[in-house]
């Protein structure tokens, strides 16, 4: 039995049309967004009289980090924020934004149609790694990309609304 909400849509949502906003706005170029991935650790434990099996529990849940890619351009935004997190030579006590250096993001991702189709708030994101450039290549063809990697305390499906397919006549002759 298949269980699909859209009875039209039989297949799944592409991974090249999405966006990604943070405080209140989207940011220009991300062109790569890694995989979200959770994992809870399995607890092994025994009574002293079981023979020889094992019984499995949930133990602690653990969030991968995100990295994001983007085109490098003008915008500042991927370095202003991991200077929040660490800016060398910012003077004695003004290395660390503590206030805030941690960010919610939303990922959203759309169908062919160009219609929000799914979308995942991500909770208390920090950068703990930044690539300001990607490889420099004298006899290469490609574009430059700067990348964070961000640290997370989880993520969540948001309630989107199953989008509706838009209606199109064929033209005739």
């Amino acid at each position: 039995m298949e269980f699909r909400v859209e009875s039209n849509r039989a297949d799944p949502y592409k991974n090249f049309k999405f966006r990604v906003k943070w405080d209140g706005r989207y940011v220009a170029g991300i062109s790569k967004v890694s995989e979200f991935k959770r994992t809870t650790e399995v607890i092994k434990h025994r009574s002293g009289g079981d023979p020889s099996m094992d019984l499995l529990a949930p133990g602690r849940h653990t969030w991968a980090p995100l990295t994001f890619d983007q085109g490098v351009t003008n915008d500042h935004e991927f370095e202003r924020w991991i200077n929040k997190v660490w800016h060398f030579g910012a003077g004695l006590g003004a290395e660390v934004s503590l206030k805030d250096y941690k960010k919610d993001l939303l990922v959203e991702v759309y169908n062919e149609a160009g219609q929000l189709a799914v979308a995942y708030e991500v909770f208390d994101c920090w950068v703990s790694e930044y690539r300001a450039l990607s490889e420099l290549d004298a006899m290469g063809n490609g574009v430059l990309i700067a990348q964070i990697r961000v640290e997370n305390h989880g993520w969540r499906r948001t309630a989107v609304p199953e989008p509706t397919p838009p209606s199109f006549t064929v033209p005739t002759d």
